[in-house]
């Protein structure tokens, strides 16, 4: 039986968004007086929110004063930057779509600023969700489940009709958490030996193969 609702994760998952991530992180330790990152680097820094990303960007040892500046410059940079270089991964339009012509819900849970996913998911896939959620206060980020039930009770989906899709650890553990089957994709920030050392029970390698095992 297919799944009555599908969540994605946003970034390496529906989402190139590594470049821009690049240059607003660098950007802001720049203006700080702090060595920049390679785009691999940055690579490893992300999934588990902004917070941390910067705190894995900043040199060891910076004061949580100066951390909490570079977010903010972080933050500023991003907000006005973030559409530039950023992509949906080739075919993730046409499956979204297929999936809303068959009936299937969609939604996007993601462990970024809330309003920066609803501006990437307005953007790039207007009209393709049926919820869109970031990180927001008073809603533990993943890999805690809070965020998952939230989506599961507005759309009034249970759990065992719903599937989550993700590209990290974080999403492994999150759907692990909330008691969703999980797909990992391997086109992402993390490679296919990653994701399986994780505890991935479902890897896919391309959108067309994810089409064909959400739909056929």
């Amino acid at each position: 039986m297919k799944e009555k609702l599908v969540i994605f994760d946003l970034d390496g998952t529906i989402l190139d968004t590594l470049e821009d991530l690049k240059i607003s992180v660098n950007s802001a330790l720049v203006k700080n007086g702090y060595p920049e990152h390679t785009i691999e680097e940055v690579r490893t820094y992300v999934g588990n929110g902004i917070r941390m990303l910067i705190h894995r960007a900043v040199p060891e040892g910076t004061d949580a004063a100066a951390e909490d500046k570079v977010h903010r410059d972080f933050r500023a940079h991003y907000d006005a930057h973030c559409t530039e270089h950023t992509a949906p991964y080739d075919g993730i339009p046409e499956l979204l779509r297929a999936l809303r012509k068959e009936g299937i819900l969609t939604a996007v849970l993601s462990n970024k600023a809330d309003h920066a996913v609803h501006t990437l998911c307005d953007a790039m896939f207007p009209g393709l969700f049926d919820v869109v959620r970031g990180e927001c206060e008073g809603i533990p980020r993943k890999p805690t489940p809070d965020a998952v039930y939230a989506i599961l009770e507005e759309l009034q989906i249970a759990r065992e009709d719903a599937v989550y899709v993700g590209d990290s650890d974080v999403d492994i553990m999150t759907a692990q958490n909330a008691g969703l089957s999980c797909i990992s994709v391997a086109w992402g920030f993390r490679t296919a030996a990653f994701l399986q050392e994780h505890g991935a029970a479902e890897i896919l390698s391309s959108p067309d193969a994810l089409r064909k095992r959400l739909l056929l």
